[in-house]
């Protein structure tokens, strides 16, 4: 591999790095979380007082990270647990003075199903004088799936699956699992109620939209039974959907079917939900770094979202209106976005939105012609890209030759959805493993020479 991409591969690591940095769950608990002990209470902020018994909820891939945490921060006489963590399996970890559900993700599973019984039984049990801390994390939708009455699991997972494969964002996907669910959509809230409630979030979702994070598990829910059957409707999914699920969302448009908590009510008197991470806050990071490295940094977009093969075109986009700008100046671009794509699958292949949209970039930006030695990071900070073992992908000026030299045809690998076995032939996956963390995808494009030594 040439110099200059070798360099630029190592410096766009190092950008995703500091992202990935920012967005530590550990680290933004304690930036977040202040906590006095006086007379036996709990305060957290200086403002909410738990005189009486403090319980501790974390759902998410960060789950046990944040977890920790807090058992770091809290004296056993203040919290002497045990809370509950639930988690996926690979950020699974062992938690001082907490029970670790692992649980299935990205579909849901029975161990999932069974978890949510335990923390709707722990949180049951609260008083009005007792307090609930919830550490929320990009996951939590999955690993606490909780069916509503009437809809088994399988059932569930079935809805989950075919929006999936047709595309749908994750507003749309959670606006179906709130209303398919028991402790989506401030159910978690409603049945830690009266106790009070205060929710620290890590979020994956662009906008940071609380009823959205992990599906508003304590948040109000300002979406309906009839938007829920307009996303199963818009996505083709309708006809395809489980009987108890089209039945369900039917009895809830005639109003047979209590609504889920909407705002003003009055269960969220005494909730508090606070983001105190979010893609943002890796993107300016992934920003400052860059520009550590001595390149000229413009951010492409803060809401790089829709299908991955649009996305990776408006990227295309993006970059010659930063050239343009930069016209004349020596130093090499970093052109830096944050978001979550979507893709519609079609085809019969593998891969993830990252790997599609890098594959698609690759391909648009050898179409048009020879130009300066380009690399293009494309990644979730998760660690995990779709149902493979990679968190995205690093192509550059040489990846449709290397998996063409492979025997691969990039034309069809995207046609077939299959962008996992190009990349692989071209060398290009990025695999990270877990990361602990979940704050949405990263893309660092990087356009001239790399630095050196």
């Amino acid at each position: 591999m040439p110099g200059d991409l070798a360099a630029q591969r190592d410096d766009a690591l190092a950008i995703f790095a500091a992202g990935l940095e920012a967005a530590d769950p550990a680290r933004a608990v304690r930036r977040s979380l202040r906590i006095g002990l006086g007379g036996g209470a709990v305060t957290a902020r200086d403002e909410v007082v738990f005189p009486g018994r403090l319980r501790v909820v974390a759902v998410g891939k960060a789950a046990c990270t944040m977890a920790r945490a807090v058992a770091e921060m809290l004296p056993a006489e203040a919290f002497p647990g045990p809370g509950i963590a639930v988690v996926n399996d690979e950020n699974a970890l062992e938690v001082e003075r907490f029970r670790v559900l692992r649980s299935g993700h990205p579909l849901p599973d029975e161990r999932g199903a069974a978890a949510s019984l335990e923390v709707e039984r722990y949180v049951s049990g609260a008083r009005r004088e007792d307090g609930l801390l919830v550490l929320l994390s990009g996951g939590g939708s999955a690993l606490l799936p909780a069916p509503a009455e009437g809809i088994s699991l399988d059932e569930k997972t079935a809805v989950t699956r075919l929006l999936l494969r047709a595309g749908a964002d994750i507003r749309e996907l959670n606006t179906v699992r709130k209303h398919t669910s028991r402790l989506k959509g401030g159910g978690l809230a409603a049945r830690a109620h009266p106790a009070s409630v205060e929710a620290l979030i890590l979020s994956d979702v662009i906008g940071d939209d609380l009823s959205t994070i992990a599906s508003g598990l304590t948040a109000p829910d300002p979406t309906t039974f009839q938007a829920a059957r307009e996303v199963l409707e818009r996505r083709g999914v309708w006809p395809h959907a489980p009987a108890s699920v089209r039945g369900r969302i039917e009895r809830g448009i005639r109003g047979e079917v209590p609504e889920t908590p909407k705002p003003g009510a009055p269960i969220f008197g005494r909730v508090l939900n606070r983001i105190v991470s979010g893609n943002s806050l890796s993107l300016d990071a992934a920003a400052r770094k860059a520009a550590e490295l001595d390149y000229a940094v413009a951010i492409a977009s803060r809401a790089l979202v829709g299908e991955a093969r649009e996305a990776a075109l408006a990227l295309g986009r993006a970059l010659d209106e930063a050239e343009a700008r930069a016209a004349g100046r020596a130093r090499p671009l970093a052109l830096l976005a944050g978001g979550e794509t979507t893709v519609t699958v079609r085809g019969r292949g593998t891969g993830g939105r990252n790997q599609e949209l890098a594959l698609a970039f690759a391909l648009a930006m050898q179409a048009r012609g020879p130009r300066a030695s380009w690399t293009l990071l494309s990644a979730g900070t998760d660690g995990r890209d779709g149902p493979t073992d990679a968190a995205g992908a690093t192509v550059d000026a040489g990846t449709i030759a290397r998996g063409v030299a492979a025997g691969l045809d990039p034309g069809r690998s995207l046609d077939d959805n299959d962008s996992y076995a190009f990349l692989d032939a071209s060398g290009d996956l990025l695999r990270t493993g877990a990361t602990g963390t979940n704050v949405a995808d990263l893309q660092v494009l990087l356009v001239g020479a790399g630095r050196r030594g």
